[in-house]
């Protein structure tokens, strides 16, 4: 502890806890930035393609794994303001839809069924409205309900 070698080892113990301290934070703040991105996207009505760029832009990502990222975070923005916009009208939930081939096991099971928005699935261990789980096709078809009279 007290020798020169222990006081030099127990910085380098310290810089490393400090840098893996700090991972994942970075890699929170790189989501959170990802995510920004993809709402604004959603808002601006770009594509996928055009966050993927941004992505594979920001280094030490495989391709496909971009492409994943982005079609999901897009879907997950694009959940998110169908979701505000569904409650703002007072919308209970929504009818889930499927895209047709391709169409995972449990997704297929959800179709045409009725989705709370305060209370989304649980498939294949992750929870999440249609269009919102990692490479999900599928989409929300909105319940608006009945004018006040």
């Amino acid at each position: 502890g007290n020798t020169p070698v222990g006081q030099v080892a127990q910085d380098i113990v310290y810089r490393q806890i400090q840098l893996m301290k700090s991972l994942p934070r970075e890699a929170a703040d790189r989501g959170m930035d990802i995510q920004q991105r993809a709402m604004q996207a959603v808002i601006t009505g770009e594509r996928p393609d055009e966050l993927y760029e941004m992505i594979m832009a920001s280094g030490d990502v495989a391709a496909s794994r971009a492409q994943l990222i982005a079609r999901t975070e897009i879907g997950r923005a694009t959940g998110a303001l169908t979701q505000a916009r569904a409650l703002s009208v007072g919308s209970e939930g929504y009818w889930w839809r499927i895209e047709g081939a391709g169409t995972r096991d449990s997704h297929r099971k959800m179709k045409d069924k009725f989705v709370r928005w305060d209370n989304p699935p649980t498939l294949d261990g992750m929870t999440g409205h249609a269009g919102c789980l990692p490479n999900c096709k599928c989409w929300p078809e909105v319940q608006i309900p009945a004018p006040r009279k």
